[in-house]
């Protein structure tokens, strides 16, 4: 589990300007002006900060983020503020405003320790998120300006814990999807091969079937006599054809001769 944010509380150093005792009391006057004025408004943002911090340790945090809101009205770039308010909201478990908030602290922050707390917090943020990946970004931002701090290296260690786990977990959901995808087109290749096979036997019994009833024809043909065909004769029956043609071609032959036999007309001239 995860080990606890970062919480600031502000400590501040006064400052003071010194003036040659050559400076007119005009210029001095006015010096002084503006310091009172500047720390009367830092006061205000510091003492909102303050009340702020009183109520997030009390737990009460959506009045917490309001005192830390106020200060930043009085000054806007009061970096303490805008990162205890980045605390307050992620307590409420708003952490993608949380996140803009630490983000912003560790741009603010001059302190190199006071930037590696933001970055600490906001890889907190984001591995609640489950953005493991840019969590392991965070604590290692967090730890090269820190190197020392143990709970930020704990930390990394558990984010990329975190990150190797939902890599493989992503891993074998693509492994698994692959897997279904080759069984769909495996069973979609036997359906298509069981439908080519129906169509091939399918295209078989019709050309079969064809051939049959082709055969089949072919035998009637056979069977029966085509027009202007002689039939087949046997042997005895060919003998006996030839005979009676030789017998029809004698008598042609004698005929012929009989006729060739007959005395011609002679022409007897008149007698007058």
């Amino acid at each position: 589990m995860m080990r606890q944010m970062a919480h600031i509380i502000p400590y501040y150093r006064s400052t003071a300007i010194r003036l040659s005792a050559s400076a007119p009391l005009r210029l001095i006057c006015i010096m002084v002006f503006i310091l009172v004025a500047l720390s009367s408004f830092a006061q205000e943002e510091r003492g909102l900060t303050r009340d702020g911090n009183k109520l997030f340790t009390k737990g009460k945090y959506p009045d917490a983020e309001a005192a830390y809101k106020k200060a930043l009205e009085k000054k806007n770039n009061f970096p303490e503020a805008i990162f205890n308010l980045g605390d307050a909201i992620y307590k409420q478990k708003r952490y993608d405003d949380a996140i803009a908030q630490f983000e912003l602290a560790a741009k603010t922050f001059k302190d190199p320790k006071q930037k590696a707390q933001a970055y600490h917090n906001l890889g907190n943020a984001q591995l609640d998120k489950e953005e493991y990946e840019k969590a392991v970004d965070a604590y290692k931002q967090a730890l090269k300006l820190n190197p020392a701090d143990r709970d930020t290296r704990y930390n990394l260690a558990y984010a990329n814990a975190k990150l190797r786990k939902e890599q493989q977990q992503n891993q074998q959901n693509k492994n698994n999807k692959n897997n279904k995808d080759n069984k769909d087109q495996n069973k979609d290749n036997k359906d298509q091969d069981k439908k080519d096979q129906q169509g091939k036997g399918d295209k078989d019994k019709k050309d079969n079937k064809d051939q049959k009833d082709k055969d089949q024809q072919g035998k009637g043909d056979k069977d029966q006599k085509k027009p202007g065909e002689q039939p087949k004769l046997t042997k005895e029956q060919a003998e006996k054809l030839l005979e009676a043609l030789k017998a029809e071609e004698q008598k042609a032959q004698d005929k012929m001769q009989k006729k060739a036999a007959k005395p011609a007309d002679v022409q007897i001239e008149k007698d007058w």
